[in-house]
């Protein structure tokens, strides 16, 4: 036999989820933030100089987490209604970039929908795969993409890292309430 214990006052408070409350709640969570890009072969419609054209994608990400060290995991989120989802859904390889406090501009650039993101962020090169490379960030992985996760509106995305680069110390850019800090240590 089992007892069923009635809920405290505390969790009778809870109220049911809505998408406001929910991004309202989220928007509390202090996250690293990170750009991630990709290139990806026949992504290019015509109108931007032919079928089949290599084309760049780049985002900002607060997603961006370990998943396991053995092997070496990581992951991060792409919303499928973004601009960047045509390329993601088809690179094999992809770079995350972590992002220092003095980075505000490329978070920003990255985070801006409707515009050519490597024009206005032009401190990059093309690195192995072709996938771009961010100068001057706190730190850089070249990933593989191993496995790409249906998760409501957005995906999933799990790679593998394959090579590292540290930019040098500092502390990272932060997201938190919809605005951009730093975390510094206590």
């Amino acid at each position: 036999m089992t007892t069923v214990e009635r809920p405290s006052a505390e969790i009778a408070e809870l109220r049911p989820v809505n998408p406001g409350l929910f991004r309202a709640l989220l928007r509390r969570q202090a996250s690293t933030v990170t750009v991630v890009t990709a290139v990806a072969r026949g992504t290019d419609p015509a109108c931007l100089g032919g079928i089949g054209a290599p084309i760049r994608a780049g985002f900002t990400a607060t997603s961006f987490t370990s998943v396991s060290l053995d092997p070496p995991l990581v992951s991060f989120c792409l919303g499928l209604a973004s601009s960047s989802w045509p390329v993601l859904a088809r690179a094999e390889h992809v770079a995350v970039h972590l992002l220092g406090a003095g980075q505000r501009e490329a978070a920003t650039v990255f985070a801006t929908s409707g515009i050519d993101r490597f024009a206005a962020y032009p401190d990059w090169t093309s690195g192995p795969f072709g996938v771009p490379l961010l100068d001057g960030v706190l730190a850089r992985l070249l990933c593989r993409v191993v496995h790409r996760v249906p998760a409501g509106d957005h995906t999933l995305v799990i790679a593998e890292p394959l090579a590292l680069g540290d930019g040098g110390d500092g502390p990272p850019l932060v997201h938190h309430r919809g605005g951009y800090t730093t975390a510094v240590p206590t």
